[in-house]
């Protein structure tokens, strides 16, 4: 495990065939496009999604029935993002404040104990198995007092509730502990140390802001696409009176959109200045490499039809800042096509490095 003392630029270049590779929600899903050139676009978003999903993938460990130490993942599915923060500082042994704790009296305790509570308040039995309501020091008050009033709670009840958050002493972290913070969330998520974060949240206690050594751009089509539209049928319905009003028949109409075939392009750099700042080393670009080339195969979908990374092309410098710019490297990598008329597969395109066919998926170029 070494730390990254070079610079890299990398090209990579994917396709899709019969699928939408990055629906637009704000266009109905149809796969995001180019209103001027009718070239296709994937968002760097959605790419760095799907290597956060390669690695939850492959660094869980069965037997701890968890996230593998150092690789877990900060932005993921049903994510509390609040918590992460929380835990670091409390592995951290910096306090966030008082909690407020209450004894909950006989003749509210039933009524209490049916009521959904809310993030940051909880029921504790202690051992002489009296009742009490917790607010975590952490607890977002306002949030909370917002919950109140969208469930609110029964007479009995509400004053009880609302005199315990009076009683708690939240503190914020100052820049020394914020700073041990960073550094904790940074070891703890491979995504954090890989692509950055803003750790500044309202809700949560300060972690600072980490700009990450890996970024994407977004990935633009080499060619314009086309968008299909096509109608599908579901022979079942949803209600029983979807049923009736069909006498029986049951069918269900909808829409599908796809690319029929289309070829991407992305850039992306790694700086080595940044990944001192987050620890991102040696073993953490290799599995980066490996989901790059293999992200589209544990990510099959009817939706997303057939994606497959099929070129990249890094350029791995000699020195930390780098020999020579970006744009000057990236242009040597080229596409021609290889066939007339609309392109149907990767065999219509050869990818050029310097002119020439590259015979190797993933070509690694020293550059001096």
């Amino acid at each position: 495990m070494n730390k990254i003392d070079k610079r890299y630029d990398f090209v990579i270049f994917f396709d899709v065939k019969d699928g939408n590779p990055n629906g637009d929600p704000d266009a109905g899903n149809l796969p995001r496009i180019d209103a001027e050139t009718g070239m296709g676009l994937v968002t760097d978003v959605c790419l760095k999604r799907k290597v956060r999903n390669y690695v939850q993938l492959t660094q869980y460990d069965d037997a701890k029935k968890d996230m593998k130490e150092g690789f877990g993942i900060y932005i993921k599915e049903k994510a509390v993002l609040g918590r992460a923060h929380v835990q670091a500082f409390n592995d951290l042994d910096i306090s966030l404040g008082e909690e407020s704790r209450k004894e909950i009296p006989d003749t509210l305790l039933e009524i209490i104990q049916e009521y959904p509570m809310p993030e940051g308040l909880t029921l504790e039995e202690d051992e002489n198995e009296n009742q009490w309501l917790v607010v975590a020091a952490d607890a977002d008050v306002k949030e909370i007092k917002e919950y109140f009033k969208e469930n609110e709670p029964s007479k009995e009840i509400k004053s009880f509730l609302n005199e315990s958050i009076k009683g708690v002493k939240s503190r914020k972290p100052n820049a020394v502990e914020v700073e041990k913070g960073r550094v904790w969330m940074c070891k703890a998520f491979y995504d954090i140390r890989t692509f950055g974060a803003v750790l500044s949240l309202k809700s949560a206690p300060n972690c600072g802001q980490v700009r990450g050594p890996v970024q994407l751009t977004f990935a633009r089509s080499v060619e314009p696409i086309v968008a299909l539209e096509h109608s599908i049928t579901r022979m079942a319905v949803a209600t029983e009176a979807e049923s009736i009003k069909q006498s029986g028949d049951n069918r269900t109409m909808g829409r599908k959109f796809t690319v029929p075939y289309g070829l991407y392009r992305t850039h992306g750099f790694i700086s080595a200045h940044l990944a001192e700042q987050t620890k991102f080393n040696s073993d953490d670009l290799d599995l980066f490499w490996k989901a790059l080339r293999e992200m589209f195969d544990h990510d099959h979908s009817a939706a997303r039809g057939l994606m497959s990374t099929r070129q990249i092309v890094v350029f791995e410098h000699a020195t930390a800042l780098g020999n020579k710019p970006a744009h000057e490297l990236f242009d040597r990598v080229t596409w021609k096509r290889t066939t007339d008329g609309p392109a149907r597969d990767y065999a219509d395109y050869e990818i050029q490095l310097d002119g020439k066919k590259i015979n190797n998926s993933f070509e690694t170029v020293k550059v001096s």
